[in-house]
């Protein structure tokens, strides 16, 4: 992280000394404005994440204290003790891992976050070199990075606004595109660390597989002006029952809501100010990159190339939401829209941003989040296994949907 993160700042201002030198006088201001308003948004996301922080951490410690958690855990104890070896059967950290994936897929991304930052202190907990992460921490954050996407109803939502035919439409190549960068980040860290594939993890991604193949058939059935409604109210519908399931167990097992429910939400807020630097560090560097325009010479570059071999360019203008969304959610979701707005909803290249944004999860956003909570400076390979998920998943993500809408 020490070298991408430094690369981002010198080759930025390297763009930006360039651009002063070619006459673009304005620029100077330009970068420095998009450092500090950057800045100020880092400290915004993460007292904005307070609330959140404090409503689920909160929750969870209910839920552990009914007893939910550990029985998720024993429940999933045979498939995490062949991913997560040093990971004790019954450890919180897997019912903690389990939600925050669940989470995920539904697209429900104000439990997901505290959920996973969470199920990353629980795995802090196990962990015997504090600054150094773990196996088992980056096996997570890999799946983090690359998490599946069952119901991407904001994608649908800015469509429906921007006038799409169809705003469902992208559905099936978002799910193609999302379940690849999921196996690539999978498959590539059980390489690394050395797992063996046995018939119990094939048991479960198997049975993994069926079910989301029999949800996208269910799914299939309905109308399509029928989908992201129904999408919507089913993913609520489950955050509440889940809110539900666990006051109400506590409840039943006398555990005192309210007193576990304030002691959760006090180490929620502790959390969410720890975020702040980290957020400061990055965010800046990106806007920085962004901003001195080394994104657009990498465009033009690429397109440059393409040409050159005689292939097809037309998709080219929705790459800067595939270089922004390691590195920014919002980003990425503003560039999809001016993708959308400027080449029209239904272009081939409308559609393919649409796919992007929803095929992998913010990299460098997330690294950042987890491991800056608990203090990890040496993150070994994850960075690397993240940007291999976001590589396949949004190269992926350019060929479904040239094969689909092309």
């Amino acid at each position: 992280m020490n070298q991408v993160w430094a690369a981002l700042f010198l080759i930025g201002i390297g763009s930006t000394a360039l651009q002063w030198l070619g006459g673009d006088t304005a620029i100077l201001a330009a970068v420095v404005k998009a450092m500090f308003d950057m800045a100020k948004l880092a400290v915004e996301i993460s007292l904005g994440l307070i609330g959140l922080l404090a409503l689920w951490s909160g929750l969870f410690r209910i839920a552990e204290q009914a007893g939910l958690i550990e029985r998720l855990s024993r429940g999933l104890s045979p498939l995490f003790l062949r991913l997560m070896p040093e990971v004790p059967a019954g450890h919180p950290a897997q019912g903690a891992i389990c939600m925050n994936l669940a989470a995920n897929m539904l697209g429900l991304d104000n439990a997901a976050t505290p959920l996973g930052i969470r199920a990353m202190q629980e795995l802090q907990s196990l962990n015997p070199v504090k600054h150094t992460a773990t196996n088992a921490q980056i096996l997570f954050l890999v799946l983090n990075t690359s998490s599946v996407t069952l119901l991407p109803i904001s994608i649908f939502m800015y469509r429906a606004q921007l006038g799409a035919a169809n705003p469902t439409d992208v559905f099936i190549p978002i799910l193609l595109a999302t379940c690849a960068s999921t196996m690539a980040g999978l498959l590539a860290v059980m390489a690394i660390q050395k797992i063996r594939v046995d018939a119990v993890i094939l048991a479960f991604l198997g049975g993994l597989v069926v079910l989301i193949s029999a949800f996208v058939y269910w799914l299939s059935l309905l109308p399509a002006s029928a989908l992201g409604p129904v999408s919507e109210q089913l993913a609520n519908g489950l955050l509440l029952a889940i809110v539900a399931l666990f006051i109400g167990a506590g409840w039943a097992r006398k555990v005192p809501v309210y007193e576990e429910f304030v002691a959760g939400a006090r180490s929620g807020f502790e959390t969410a100010v720890q975020l702040i630097p980290y957020l400061v560090a990055m965010l800046v560097a990106i806007a920085l990159f962004r901003a001195s325009g080394a994104l657009e010479w990498l465009l033009d570059g690429i397109r440059w190339l393409l040409g050159l071999v005689g292939l097809a360019t037309g998709f080219v203008d929705a790459l800067p939401v595939a270089f922004m969304k390691p590195f920014s959610g919002s980003g990425a979701r503003a560039l999809m829209l001016d993708v959308m707005n400027q080449q029209g909803v239904d272009s081939l290249p409308g559609r393919i941003a649409a796919i992007m944004q929803g095929s992998t999860e913010t990299t460098f956003y997330v690294l950042t989040v987890y491991f800056g909570v608990v203090g990890i400076t040496r993150m070994r390979y994850a960075l690397w296994a993240g940007l291999l998920c976001d590589l396949v998943g949004l190269t992926t993500a350019v060929l479904v949907g040239i094969w689909f809408f092309g």
